[in-house]
């Protein structure tokens, strides 16, 4: 049971990265979401900045 959901954890894997790869599409919708996370991750830098100032 477990070979059988490794491996398709595997494919899965594989296909999703073949289909990011060639689809213009999903290329963007990687890059914005890449985008938002560093974005979010910057603001709660600078609010951890100013409540250790204060």
């Amino acid at each position: 049971m477990d070979e059988k959901f490794l491996t398709g954890v595997l494919l899965g894997m594989v296909g999703g990265a073949l289909i990011v790869t060639n689809s213009v599409k999903a290329r963007q919708m990687v890059k914005d979401g890449q985008k938002q996370v560093q974005e979010k991750i910057s603001e709660l830098g600078k609010e951890k900045k100013s409540k250790t100032q204060e």
